[in-house]
């Protein structure tokens, strides 16, 4: 794992993980939910390098994408 700049860190938290069948299931910590401002139905990113260091950000899903679809001005003359 790769250093870190403790200087950097807002937030250490520690969560379980559940196993049920073939799903595995863990919790965002609230302080951590709110940080990154999730809300129901947000996707994360999970990107795992070789030194074993784990990175988790928020995926702007088609959410997202639809929303500024829909904002876009119609280009047809008339």
């Amino acid at each position: 794992m790769g250093k870190i700049d403790f200087d950097e860190v807002l937030y250490i938290e520690e969560t379980s993980i559940t196993v049920r069948a073939y799903r595995r299931r863990t919790t965002v910590p609230s302080k951590i939910f709110k940080f990154m401002g999730l809300k129901e139905g947000d996707s994360l990113r999970w990107i795992a390098t070789r030194d074993g260091t784990v990175f988790v950000t928020k995926v702007e899903g088609e959410k997202t994408k639809a929303k500024l679809k829909q904002k876009k001005p119609s280009l047809s003359r008339s």
